[in-house]
């Protein structure tokens, strides 16, 4: 099904977030893309369909600017677990996918996100021991097929999460050192012939499914690799994501190795521009703030997974100050527990908020809104796209029902809509001129069809991962109680929930 030739949206309620405030506007929609903004009664060709927005806010889709497809499947899975914990657990958790279960759990994770009114998302997927060409293949038919906006990074590495914190492996009994380095990712040069593959045969145009690389953590990652990922880049103009020193035992680790700061040997390499995008950047001081901000990069901020592994709280305000682009993320399903970016949003205000007495820091809430949208489309390299209704950009739009409680009564519809929505108002999704979510049911995939699927898979994998699961149990505690003592050192700045007064409290 594609997009009428035209089509008028009527009745509904605009929201002009910077002004706090809605107003009644019909939408004249060409294809896929907005033509026209006016008042109710908007002049429309006759052939134009009608749809009917009485009793809507509307609002541009929003933009996950960083999430895991193929954590979908592992929602649940572990309770306190750190970063390091939840790494530990990626051959478990992530361990005996074939292409379908790629395509099924990406499946999945789209139609979570699009039920909450998200119309892209940027997914950095995972394959061991590294990308292929079917499984990310399958990974962009799963957002093809829902009708959803994309950009496809699969992660890469070259280097075991092991090797990287230093001293961890080494700490390690014998059995199970030599367990751990068999879980070492493959060869950096098949890795990149992969991906060179790829950009070169991508099937899809860049503003519907793109592709991206994503030498996944820094520290997982050799030198040698991650310049071989720079060339590719560059060759192609394609975006590239990373994990940056979203722990501080990153942080730690960067400094140890690096004799700099992640953010700093990034730069040396020359791998930070206008298409980088460092994923939660928490433990970034304010030099690395000024490099990013300086090659115009962005910073996909993922404050619910933060708060869930104990990772630290991200320094939204100092980030805006320096002038990044900041967009906001749901992380995986494996981190944060859903892909709700109306819950992400929320998160994203509440932290800002415990950062500093000085209420002037806190984030606004249409500042957060904006993060939401527009940050998010200029991470995924479309600011000119999405991100906003208006003429010229595609018609990604969402109905929110103002009947829902969020908005009863209705005092300030972006205040609200980012502290009371989680979600449950979204009643109609647009992409592209194409409604493909309408009053609780998908257009464009069976559901129910989906959820079979996903449950028959989960037997399947549960059984087949018995061996990596019984591994990770016990390589757990050694794990956690290592890397406990490695991020009690010193670092120059504090994103944990410190006190007036400690380094790196903001205010």
């Amino acid at each position: 099904m594609t997009a009428p030739r035209y089509s008028v949206i009527r009745g509904g309620a605009l929201l002009d977030h910077r002004a706090h405030r809605t107003v009644a506007t019909d939408i004249l929609i060409e294809g896929d893309t907005v033509r026209e903004l006016g008042p109710p009664g908007l002049a429309a060709p006759e052939e134009a369909v009608a749809v009917e927005a009485a009793g809507s806010m509307l609002i541009p889709g929003l933009v996950n600017s960083h999430t895991h497809g193929h954590g979908c499947l592992s929602k649940g899975r572990g309770d306190r677990w750190s970063l390091e914990l939840l790494l530990n657990a990626g051959p478990w958790v992530n361990g005996g996918r074939g292409t379908e279960d790629k395509y099924l759990a990406t499946l999945l994770n789209a139609a979570e996100m699009l039920r909450r009114g998200c119309t892209a998302a940027y997914d950095l997927t995972w394959e061991f021991p590294g990308p292929s060409v079917e499984g990310l293949s399958a990974v962009a038919r799963a957002y093809a097929d829902i009708g959803m906006r994309a950009l496809v990074a699969p992660m890469m590495a070259d280097t075991s999460f092991y090797e990287a914190v230093p001293g961890l492996l080494e700490s390690l009994p014998k059995a199970l050192r030599d367990a751990a380095r068999g879980l070492r990712p493959g060869a950096a040069g098949e890795t990149l012939a992969t991906c060179r593959r790829l950009l070169r045969d991508w099937p899809y145009p860049r503003e519907t499914i793109g592709f991206a690389l994503a030498p996944t953590i820094p520290l997982l990652c050799s030198e040698e690799f991650l310049v071989g990922c720079r060339e590719l880049a560059a060759e192609h103009g394609a975006a590239i994501h990373t994990h940056m020193a979203e722990s501080k035992i990153q942080a730690l680790a960067g400094l140890e190795r690096y004799g700099q700061t992640l953010t700093g040997y990034f730069e040396a390499l020359g791998l930070i521009n206008e298409r980088f995008t460092a994923a939660h950047g928490v433990w970034l001081d304010d030099d690395d703030m000024r490099r990013l901000a300086d090659r115009g990069a962005s910073v996909a901020a993922n404050p619910g997974s933060n708060l869930r592994l104990g990772s630290g709280l991200p320094a939204l305000r100092a980030m805006l100050d320096h002038g990044i682009n900041v967009g906001i993320g749901s992380d995986g399903s494996t981190s944060s527990d859903n892909q709700n970016m109306f819950e992400a949003a929320r998160l994203a205000s509440f932290v800002s908020r415990v950062a500093s007495h000085d209420v002037g820091r806190w984030l606004a809430t249409h500042e957060t809104f904006e993060l939401a949208t527009a940050g998010g489309a200029r991470a995924m390299g479309l600011a000119e796209a999405i991100g906003r209704i208006a003429p010229g950009y595609k018609a990604d739009i969402v109905f929110l029902d103002l009947k829902d409680f969020a908005y009863l009564p209705m005092n300030d519809p972006v205040n609200q809509l980012i502290h009371s929505d989680d979600g449950s108002s979204v009643h109609r999704v647009m992409i592209g001129g194409r409604i493909v979510f309408d009053d609780g049911a998908f257009t464009t995939i069976d559901l129910e069809k989906l959820i079979g699927e996903v449950r028959a898979a989960m037997d399947r994998l549960n059984d087949v991962t018995r061996a990596q699961k019984a591994l990770t149990q016990k390589l757990e505690g050694l794990v956690a109680q290592y890397c406990s003592c490695f991020a009690g050192r010193g670092y120059h700045v504090a994103r944990m929930a410190c006190g007036p007064g400690e380094p790196g409290a903001e205010g």
